[in-house]
């Protein structure tokens, strides 16, 4: 349910940080993370790192935060 949860929240936004997902289906990053990668090894979703988007290098920003996936449209 989760899973199903998450790819229509993902195709709904095209795109969203691993701790708005994670946030979204109300579930630790990590959890979510492994259940993201069923979904990227199926082809439907594409995981991108963003390195200091902000500009500066203070490192307040979770790791979750910068871990970005995309939904690919069939």
């Amino acid at each position: 349910m989760i899973l199903r949860d998450i790819r229509e929240y993902l195709k709904k936004r095209k795109q969203a940080t691993l701790a708005d997902i994670a946030l979204h289906v109300q579930s630790e990053p990590d959890a979510v993370r492994g259940m993201l990668q069923r979904l990227e090894q199926k082809g439907q979703v594409r995981r991108e790192n963003i390195d200091l988007a902000c500009g500066s290098s203070c490192d307040k920003c979770t790791p979750a935060a910068r871990e970005i996936y995309f939904w690919i449209e069939a």
